[in-house]
């Protein structure tokens, strides 16, 4: 039987890449969280792009609160309380369908798995709303395999859910490539061994992402589809030649 993963994988982050969520989704639901919580904060949108060099919503509240003068202990403890409403609201967000995918995003989706392609996610966000986000956006079952951070709480540069996402769809580093928006998530791929495709968002155009695959500012526009099967087919051409050479008994 021809296995399901001949033609490779793609391996999509989901904030900023699937989705453009950071700017107008999670920074919304961490304002609300602070109004309700009776905090005097509110991020806009360019304090949240600097915000965002601390990966984790948790780390980057209680980072945050430190430099506004709370003690280490009330910082992290106000943040997982904060963190924990936050994610209720931005579920709600998804669950209410202000979320849209990033444009070009369910084209290019549907165009890799007609040319079967497997296709998967690897993200440091919690499943709580990953899962339902996917759902909604791309219908259940779209994706092979589904990493988040509730499974891998390490976070990205960490490669630690990209490891769990080859293992989950049982291919090798050189038979997948990951699509990321942003250069933690980048390196978290070339950590585990993989090549990167980078599409930039609003907060990510002015990161260094060398190394990256190539650098696109967008979905639309571009052959994303394309470019990608072109860079597996070199691969699993390449992994098929060498494994009839090595099993020729002559």
């Amino acid at each position: 039987m021809t296995s399901p993963n001949r033609n490779g994988a793609i391996v999509f982050d989901v904030d900023g890449t699937l989705v453009d969520s950071e700017r107008d989704g999670h920074r919304i639901a961490f304002n609300s969280a602070f109004s309700a919580a009776g905090l005097p904060y509110q991020w806009d949108v360019e304090t949240y792009g600097r915000l965002l060099q601390t990966t984790g919503g948790r780390r980057r509240i209680a980072a945050f609160l430190r430099r506004q003068g709370h003690s280490r202990h009330e910082a992290e403890e106000l943040a997982a309380t904060l963190h924990t409403d936050k994610t209720a609201r931005f579920r709600a967000m998804v669950e209410q369908g202000t979320i849209p995918p990033r444009p070009g995003v369910r084209a290019l989706l549907t165009e890799l798995s007609d040319t079967g392609v497997t296709l998967a996610v690897a993200t440091t966000g919690t499943r709580v709303w990953v899962e339902p986000l996917l759902d909604n956006l791309f219908g259940r079952g779209r994706f092979a395999c589904v990493v988040t951070g509730t499974e891998v709480p390490t976070l990205k540069p960490d490669p630690g859910v990209y490891l769990q996402a080859l293992d989950g769809i049982g291919l090798r580093p050189n038979q997948a490539i990951a699509v990321e928006d942003s250069v933690n998530g980048l390196r978290a791929a070339q950590g585990a061994g993989l090549r990167c495709l980078v599409v930039t968002n609003h907060y990510t155009s002015n990161q260094n992402f060398t190394g990256a695959l190539a650098v696109l500012d967008r979905f639309l526009g571009h052959d994303v589809a394309t470019l990608l099967r072109c860079h597996l087919l070199h691969d699993t051409a390449h992994i098929s030649s060498r494994s009839n050479t090595e099993s020729d008994p002559r």
